[in-house]
């Protein structure tokens, strides 16, 4: 086996006499360390629109070549640069000339306008021939607005590369990117967004995503749940990801059968899933609720379309109930709280509401206290003051509210 499922309710306890009983499942997945790293199918693709000229082209040239450096025999590397179009630098390859790569990196020059759909879907060519036995990666990054490109194409290229098995990361360099654009890409696509606030930044957000991906031991990760009679998930929004970054997950639910995209499985960092769903009236006793299973590829180890043993969620149903709350699957709960709170904030900020975005970043700040995330005190807090004083939000503050509920700041 080279993955792993475990589970935990918010209460695993149920009371007889309520007619329907809501609970949240905590899914943890997680791949198992082999011996040895699978190789990477890597794709860069870099914006070089005119407003990337000077510093920010020199400090991208240099993080994409610390990236070739950080790659070895095994590893397959091409490069996509995009302005309003696109065009390849660097053919899908071995990383066996990092030199010459280097050169085909220093030949990137900045000009034109910005089409993100036009990369992305080189990029997805790109990555063809290399894909076999290897986890594949796109590494998106951008500086301005799609002015050029389609934003809906965008999305729909990010699902065609997951339904690849490719993932998709973006990286929002500068202040000024569509952070709705480039967060939609990242959760279709199956991977995680990165805000790059200034040059200096960028090569440590390189590194950073690049041994993210290194520590990648399976691929197209799908979890299965098979519900008991009686048992539904919630209508609206029954699926999250809670770590590493918060993501709403698309459900596909045939009956009683439901299955869930994951896509990469890490070695060093577990993915935890919420399910919140609702249990029929039980009479005394331990019942099943659901069982659980995960399917998934080890292109490392050149198999695929493997699953773990099918784990069964159970409950207890007592008569003199009394609630036992699990503490750890209550942190996730209100993890999802302060992303969803921050989210509605927004709404109601675009909508000219400030009052009610006032009140519900106010309620995802004190989630935070509950958290103990002092990250997101510091910036919910800090969007908070500005508002109340009637000063507009820069860009940099909005895109550090939203990051600061969705993922942990860098």
């Amino acid at each position: 086996m080279n993955a792993y499922i475990q589970w935990a309710l918010s209460d695993r306890n149920i009371d007889t006499a309520h007619p329907s009983s809501q609970r949240q499942a905590s899914i943890t997945v997680q791949a198992l360390p082999g011996r040895h790293r699978p190789p990477l199918n890597l794709c860069l693709v870099l914006d070089q629109s005119g407003s990337m000229a000077g510093d920010a082209m020199e400090t991208i040239r240099a993080a994409a070549k610390n990236i070739v450096d950080g790659l070895s025999a095994q590893d397959r590397l091409s490069i996509v640069a995009f302005d309003h179009k696109a065009r390849l630098v660097v053919p899908n390859q071995a990383v066996l000339k990092p030199l010459e790569l280097h050169q085909a990196i220093d030949g990137i020059r900045s000009g034109g306008g910005t089409c993100i759909d036009a990369g992305l879907n080189l990029a997805i060519e790109a990555l063809g021939s290399g894909a076999k036995n290897r986890v594949s990666q796109i590494f998106l990054l951008t500086d301005g607005e799609n002015e050029h490109g389609d934003n809906s194409r965008c999305l729909q290229l990010a699902k065609q590369a997951a339904e690849y098995a490719y993932t998709v990361n973006t990286l929002g360099f500068g202040d000024y990117w569509n952070q709705d654009t480039l967060e939609a890409i990242a959760d279709v696509g199956g991977g995680h967004l990165t805000y790059v606030r200034n040059p200096a930044g960028a090569t440590a957000a390189f590194e950073r995503l690049l041994e993210q991906v290194k520590a990648v031991g399976v691929t197209n990760a799908h979890l299965l749940l098979n519900l008991s009679p009686g048992v539904a998930l919630a209508r609206l929004k029954p699926v999250a990801q809670v770590l590493p970054d918060v993501v709403e997950l698309p459900t596909h639910q045939a009956g009683q059968h439901v299955r869930v995209r994951l896509g990469d499985l890490m070695t060093n960092a577990a993915r935890v899933v919420l399910a919140n769903f609702y249990v029929p009236q039980l009479e005394v006793g331990r019942w099943p609720v659901m069982k659980l299973r995960l399917q998934y590829d080890a292109p490392g180890l050149k198999t695929y379309g493997l699953q773990t043993d099918w784990t069964t969620v159970s409950v207890d149903a007592v008569s003199a109930y009394a609630p036992e709350p699990n503490a750890a699957v209550q942190q996730h709960i209100l993890a999802l709280a302060k992303y969803r709170q921050t989210k509605i904030a927004e709404t109601r900020l675009g909508a000219g509401d400030q009052a009610g975005a006032i009140t519900m970043l106010q309620s995802a700040a004190k989630t935070a206290i509950q958290l103990d995330d002092k990250a997101a005190i510091t910036v919910l807090q800090e969007t908070i003051t500005s508002l109340q004083r009637g000063q507009p939000l820069s860009p940099q503050a909005q895109k550090r509210t939203r990051l600061v509920a969705k993922t942990a700041l860098r």
